[in-house]
């Protein structure tokens, strides 16, 4: 349709064209100094007398003066009456002043005395334009085009001007191959001349080659193709079909690198996490920091850097996706002439909920708060001696803050501003869920408070907050989203949310298995790889025994309308009917493998490269972790009561 209407407008143009300016016949554009002398020397041997009255005619046709013109060509013809030539200029001067019906027989003699090209070209050109009557147009229109072919053929395509009307006689008259051919013959012989660009840009037009349609109206405009007609052709459609096109193929250039991007990092990604395998594997195993292991965490820390920055950086490319598509699938409703309404409406709201929720996503505000409670050293003299002491075996600062959860957690942090946490002033937190306190020897405890220790001693807690702020925000993004209705498969910034959310992972995970082996490595090299995997296996099954034991506690309570019991205080698996099934999730989580998804590597692997390191040092003292507080009974009893006060919250 489009393509039709682009004709259309381009043929009226053609014409109005032809009264404006002229392509082909040479008597209207500036004269051939050395064909003009050749036409005075052929007068001249037929009537010397004739050649200055022959001169004035000349010179008032091109002013141009026609009726003065044909008063003088008339006086020539009078002295010459069997020269083709004055019958040609005379019959152009009778059509300049509406002299149609004289003009068109003058031409045809013409024609009749010699069909030479200039005489052919003359005739095609005014039969184009004589006739309004549609029938006589078809006629002369076919008779303009036969006799302009000939025209070209006796001039051999020398002169632009032949192949220009041509051009222009085979377009209206629907002879699309001797129309492109024409053409290429202009572009290939005649690059410099305004009509070669004014038809190639016709030529693009039709083959739908938008761009190239709009530089070579543009460039046919600067050698002289007048501004109005040039405007006129580019409004019909040209202009804002190249302008669509121009800023789509925009729009392709940018996302197909920020694609490549996207390749890039998870490449990286994947090479940084063989190369973290690689020297697991074959670092000393009694060296705290390897050379390698030290230049694998800048390389991280800078790819983590740069990914970071790459995931704001996509969010107005991700916008712009989002319209872009919008706008395409409009399009191509516009183009099939059928725009339904209501598609249409809930295209656009979908476009402005999901850019909306991207730009509130930013500010919206997370509440944060620390786990648990501060544990007292009161509470727990013995343990927060044993904190210090593991800290000078060490090499580092022990934590300021123990802060005790109803869970299994066991974890540290720093809080802190950026330039404490550089400098090493920021304050030293451990997490620890009473649950794991069940059953916990003090020498394993001791070995994973030496690995926790073990990431203050690398810095693993002063790094790390470009990952949090990234995760923290796409965090946020996928909340709005999902709060939106927008979380829906055929949305792109949610597919880009679950794309990124996969790279970033494999790279921010690849870094922190890095970081828990090299903490591993000072837990087994101050107290041995055996007191670290007895600790490891401890925290891995109080998490699945706990779990299942509280979970059974918690239905039961809801079902006889009663308070929890002491949930530290319950019984154990064993010969229950659930024993088998605990100890079978046991099994799985001991055993699981170490995968790309994964933060830390699996147990087995820990323990296999734990045992690899020379423990030379002695047995710490023995005893319970339980024996290291004043008031187990009171602990947890309190505990419990929090998980049942949240457990009522909650139903």
């Amino acid at each position: 349709m489009m393509l039709t209407l682009l004709k259309a407008a381009s043929l009226l143009t053609l014409i109005c064209l032809l009264v404006l300016i002229s392509f082909a016949q040479p008597d209207r554009k500036q004269r051939d100094p050395e064909k003009e002398k050749k036409i005075v020397e052929e007068l001249a041997a037929i009537a010397p007398k004739a050649v200055e009255t022959y001169k004035a005619a000349t010179v008032a046709f091109d002013k141009p003066d026609y009726p003065e013109a044909a008063r003088l060509y008339e006086a020539v013809l009078k002295q010459a009456p069997d020269w083709d030539v004055v019958y040609r200029r005379l019959g152009a001067s009778k059509f300049g002043v509406g002299e149609t019906t004289e003009g068109m027989a003058l031409l045809e003699t013409a024609v009749q005395k010699k069909a030479s090209p200039e005489n052919l070209i003359s005739l095609a050109e005014f039969l184009m334009d004589s006739d309004k009557d549609k029938k006589a147009a078809r006629n002369n229109l076919s008779r303009a085009y036969e006799l302009a072919k000939r025209a070209r053929d006796l001039n051999g395509g020398k002169d632009a001007d032949y192949l220009a009307l041509l051009a222009q006689l085979s377009l209206m008259a629907d002879h699309d191959s001797v129309f492109r051919e024409t053409t290429k013959v202009l572009v290939e012989k005649f690059p410099d001349e305004m009509v070669t660009h004014y038809f190639n840009g016709i030529r693009a037009a039709m083959d739908e080659d938008w761009s190239t349609s709009e530089n070579e109206i543009k460039k046919a405009q600067s050698l002289g193709l007048p501004a109005e007609e040039a405007e006129r052709i580019l409004s019909s459609g040209i202009h804002s079909q190249a302008t669509v096109w121009r800023y789509l193929w925009y729009t392709l250039d940018v996302v197909a690198a920020w694609a490549i991007g996207l390749g890039l990092l998870f490449v990286l990604g994947k090479v940084m996490s063989k190369r973290t395998l690689h020297s697991i594997e074959n670092a000393d195993p009694n060296a705290a920091t390897t050379a390698q292991e030290s230049a694998l965490r800048r390389s991280y820390r800078t790819l983590i850097n740069i990914a970071g920055a790459y995931y704001y950086l996509s969010l107005p490319v991700v916008m712009l996706l989002v319209m872009a598509l919008a706008g395409s699938i409009f399009y191509a409703f516009l183009l099939l002439g059928r725009i339904p309404i209501k598609l249409v409406l809930i295209l656009g709201i979908g476009v402005l909920m999901t850019i909306w929720k991207m730009i509130t996503s930013f500010f919206m505000k997370v509440q944060s708060e620390d786990p648990g409670r501060s544990l007292s050293q009161a509470e727990a003299p013995g343990l927060w001696t044993l904190t210090r002491e593991v800290a000078q075996a060490v090499g580092t600062r022990p934590i300021d803050e123990i802060r005790i959860t109803p869970g299994t957690d066991l974890a540290v942090y720093e809080k802190g501003s950026n330039r404490e946490r550089a400098q090493d002033r920021a304050k030293r937190i451990l997490i620890l869920g009473t649950a794991n306190l069940n059953g916990f020897t003090q020498r394993a405890f001791r070995a994973v408070l030496a690995h926790e220790y073990g990431h203050f001693s690398h810095r693993d807690t002063a790094g790390g907050e470009v990952a949090l702020r990234v995760d923290r925000d796409m965090t946020k993004f996928v909340y709005a989203m999902a709060c939106g209705g927008q979380a829906v498969w055929y949305n792109v910034a949610w597919q880009f949310l679950r794309l990124y959310h996969f790279i970033f992972r494999r790279i921010t995970h690849g870094a922190t298995r890095l970081q828990e082996i090299m903490a591993d490595r000072v837990a087994a090299l101050n107290y041995g790889g055996q007191a670290f995997e007895e600790g490891l296996r401890h925290v891995i099954t109080r998490s699945v025994e706990f779990n299942h034991l509280a979970t059974v506690e918690i239905h039961a309570a809801q079902r006889e309308r009663r308070a929890l019991q002491n949930i530290y205080q319950l019984p154990g698996i064993e010969g229950t009917n659930a024993e088998q099934g605990v100890k079978e999730e046991i099994s799985a989580a001991l055993n699981s493998p170490t995968t790309e998804d994964d933060t830390h590597p699996g147990p087995l692997d820990r323990f296999r490269l734990a045992s690899r390191v020379a423990f030379k040092g002695g047995l710490p003292a023995r005893g319970m972790v339980w024996e290291l507080f004043t008031d187990q009974e009171a602990l947890t009893a309190e505990m419990s009561e929090l998980i049942n006060t949240r457990v009522q919250s909650a139903t």
